[in-house]
């Protein structure tokens, strides 16, 4: 009578344990990507059920691929005022879709062109004050609650200065550093940083917080993990995704402020944005003559933007926070 199959000794058992010796053992590094490919398509999953925010983030790419792609649409002497090959005003015609301005400049042309800087004024902006909200977020939280008398000290300094400049008003305070500072781009840029960072510092700071109170973060200081060690492996990766939903809020604002700016003047007048052609309406009298293909194009391009951004942000928010779901 034969041994039945998978028994000691038979050749099937034989295989299998040939296979299971002859398997590597999966290795920590390869355990931790197995587990980010698996959340990165959870969270594809959990984004892609959000109609809204599919809408914002195809918007976003092409808009994004028309900024990129600018160069190749338009040429730039046709952006010059000696330049312009129209004539002015012309309403909106097969040779010119949105109409031309009032040096025969093609809106088409300005809006396109003006995307590239509204969105890199938009994402430096936001960048300068993700990362300086970040810091002084988490430097106050961190430090508050496991800093001791001295750590609270730090915090509340930190806290007071974020509260001084949450109380400012902002498009106030903008406009006097673009005065105060040389125009420009980074002007702007700068302006912009310094001014809408509170709201970040702020909600990092109520994260860092609560990621501070969980175990893992006790028994990392309990083993010796300094101040460093713990902000950077411990706080900082949990505080990333609210930093990542913040920003996308944010450079809808950024945008704004950008527009708003340059619409009072305050901008960069050597370049082409959004803002800078409506100031550019305003200044030419087309609100009074009527002229609206001048004024609603890069009107319309802004409110696009700025919609898709926050569209993709409140997705995020809901991926991120399961009780935002449904």
């Amino acid at each position: 009578m034969s041994a039945p199959a998978g028994t000691p000794g038979t050749p099937e058992a034989g295989d299998r344990t040939d296979r299971a010796e002859g398997a590597a053992p999966a290795t920590p590094r390869a355990l931790a990507r197995r587990r980010r490919r698996e959340a990165l398509r959870r969270f594809a999953r959990e984004y892609a059920r959000n109609r809204a925010g599919l809408f914002g983030l195809a918007a976003l790419l092409a808009i994004g691929a028309l900024a990129l792609t600018a160069p190749l649409l338009v040429d730039q002497a046709d952006l010059t005022i000696t330049g312009a090959p129209g004539a002015a005003y012309q309403p909106p015609s097969v040779e010119y879709p949105l109409g031309t301005d009032n040096f025969g400049r093609s809106i088409l042309d300005l809006v396109i062109w003006g995307s590239r800087v509204s969105l890199t004024v938009g994402f430096l902006a936001t960048a300068v004050s993700v990362v300086l909200g970040t810091l002084v977020g988490m430097t106050a939280g961190h430090f508050g609650a496991s800093g001791g008398a001295a750590g609270r000290i730090v915090s509340s300094a930190l806290m007071r200065v974020t509260d001084w400049f949450l109380v400012l008003p902002t498009l106030v305070l903008a406009v006097a550093l673009a005065a105060v500072l040389p125009r420009g781009t980074g002007t702007i840029i700068i302006a912009i940083g310094l001014t809408v960072w509170p709201a970040t510092a702020r909600l990092v700071r109520a994260q860092t917080l609560a990621v501070e109170a969980r175990p893992y973060v006790e028994r990392a200081r309990a083993l010796g993990g300094g101040h460093a060690h713990v902000m950077a492996w411990h706080v900082l990766p949990n505080v990333m995704p609210v930093v990542l939903a913040q920003t996308t809020l944010l450079v809808a604002t950024s945008i704004i402020a950008e527009s708003t700016l340059a619409f009072l003047g305050v901008g960069d007048p050597t370049v082409v944005s959004w803002g800078g052609v409506l100031e550019a309406a305003r200044n030419a009298g087309a609100i009074s003559s009527g002229i609206w293909w001048y004024m609603v194009p890069p009107g319309l391009a802004i409110a696009l933007v700025a919609l898709s951004f926050t569209l993709c942000g409140r997705a995020l928010e809901s991926v991120i926070n399961p009780r935002l779901r449904g």
